[in-house]
């Protein structure tokens, strides 16, 4: 950390406007959204998987179902996780793991493919997801910290 001007506070953390804040808070966005996102972005792209992949209507419902089941069932695990062996390693843990399933995703030939490569997703948002949150609120000073969640 930087010992600059408005950089730290005795009372522990970053400074939200200094520039370590807003990588900070680059980081822990984009990795909480990436996951957001993938929960919704699917949706869209369901007809063409159908016909591309020959999936069922009820294999397509798994292709949601996977994610949002295995990223709720183990947010709770994910957080404690953040709390044993640090946020920060939790959190790049949890994108290289969400990064890796992705491309599975994409590689994905049939529709059981594409169903375990998004619960393996899912696991991976459950990792960044609380970490990043985490992260924000244990890197910023007091005074910062509702912004910084906020955003």
């Amino acid at each position: 950390m930087g010992s600059g001007p408005g950089t730290e506070q005795a009372g522990g953390g970053v400074a939200l406007a200094s520039a370590r804040g807003r990588w900070v808070l680059l980081c822990a966005v984009l990795a909480s959204g990436m996951a957001l996102l993938d929960g919704t972005v699917v949706n869209i792209a369901l007809p063409t998987l159908g016909k591309d992949l020959g999936a069922s209507l009820s294999a397509l419902q798994w292709v949601v179902n996977a994610y949002m089941l295995t990223l709720s069932a183990l947010l709770l695990l994910g957080g404690a996780l953040g709390d044993r062996i640090g946020r920060r390693r939790t959190l790049v843990i949890g994108v290289v793991w969400f990064a890796a399933a992705s491309a599975l995703c994409g590689l994905a030939q049939d529709a059981g493919t594409l169903i375990a490569a998004r619960a393996l997703q899912g696991v991976g948002g459950a990792l960044l997801t609380p970490g990043s949150l985490a992260l924000v609120r244990a890197s910023y000073r007091p005074d910062d910290q509702g912004r910084a969640v906020g955003a």
